[in-house]
């Protein structure tokens, strides 16, 4: 059966399971299950024929989110925080992987251009940021200091803690929100945080503050800079579902597209808590040896990687 022969007969049911999901307040139909697992095996048939990949991944985000819906009373949801954590916050990475590809790129790319930008014209960072700041910077991470990144006492610590989770958060907030401006906020927002971020690391790297710069930052990197992106791909998300509402209205698409956003969100916000908690805790110490600071994390990067690659697909549907 040819591909357009195959979605005009199934046509009727994807939308009759699209307006469903629009609706998520509307009691389920009795036959909901039965079209879910006609969905899946419509799916199924898809990809075995080789069709092309607009209308696989269709079929694959519709089945996502009529599985959420039909299995939201098992019993792993019902304890919430942890299929929040098994499940729905990895799987909604895995499911919105192209936003979360596009997001990276707009992030790491002007990081990496301005980052060798900086490090090999030193000058170029006053372009960026003003002297005042570069100043800053270079008082913070100062081989002399008893800390690194701010000069404090260790009973600072906590007061810190609070003042890396606001500033973590408000970024992670900024990032997700600006995407209701079509996309563009967001893509802003990543765009200069890479620019910002890059634009410090080849300055310091340049100067010779390497050593106490890279300490500090790859204890909680791995969390902090993984979380923007991932704000960053949940509001590319939102952006795209106004641009592109398909079938709906752009209220309904915007309704669709915050389920999975939103999750994506949450579970950004944990990793900026812990990512301060590091921040405030581990990462300003100078006790601990260059090897273990590099091993841990290094350790977590990977760790991250494997979670959200695999935590949670045995309950994904096939």
């Amino acid at each position: 059966m040819k591909q357009h022969e195959f979605e005009q007969l199934h046509q009727g049911l994807w939308q009759t399971l699209e307006e469903c999901l629009a609706n998520p307040k509307q009691p389920l139909d009795k036959h909901f299950p039965q079209q879910y697992r006609q969905l899946c095996q419509h799916l199924a048939v898809a990809k075995s024929r080789l069709y092309t990949r607009s209308l696989i991944n269709r079929l694959n985000n519709l089945v996502v989110e009529c599985h959420h819906i039909l299995y939201r009373h098992n019993t792993l949801s019902e304890q919430k925080w942890l299929w929040f954590l098994v499940y729905g916050f990895p799987q909604a990475i895995r499911s919105n992987l192209n936003f979360v590809v596009t997001a990276a790129v707009l992030f790491l790319l002007p990081l990496l251009i301005l980052g060798i930008g900086c490090y090999t014209h030193s000058e170029l960072i006053y372009s960026v940021i003003n002297a005042e700041t570069v100043a800053s910077f270079e008082a913070m991470y100062d081989p002399q200091n008893r800390s690194i990144g701010r000069e404090r006492d260790s009973e600072e610590d906590i007061a810190m803690f609070g003042h890396y989770i606001q500033n973590n958060i408000g970024i992670g907030f900024r990032t997700f929100a600006s995407g209701i401006v079509f996309g563009l906020g967001s893509v802003f927002v990543l765009v200069f945080n890479g620019i910002t971020i890059g634009s410090v690391a080849g300055y310091l790297t340049q100067a010779g503050y390497e050593a106490t710069f890279y300490q500090f930052v790859v204890g909680h990197g791995a969390f902090e800079l993984t979380a923007i992106v991932f704000c960053g791909a949940a509001g590319l998300k939102i952006g795209f579902s106004l641009l592109a509402p398909g079938r709906f209205t752009r209220l309904q698409a915007l309704k669709i597209a915050s389920r999975q956003a939103v999750v994506i969100v949450y579970g950004s916000a944990l990793m900026l808590l812990i990512a301060a908690f590091i921040e405030a805790f581990w990462s300003s110490s100078q006790s601990l040896p260059l090897s273990v600071k590099y091993s841990f994390g290094a350790a977590w990067a990977v760790l991250l990687t494997l979670y959200f690659s695999f935590s949670g697909k045995r309950y994904e549907p096939r």
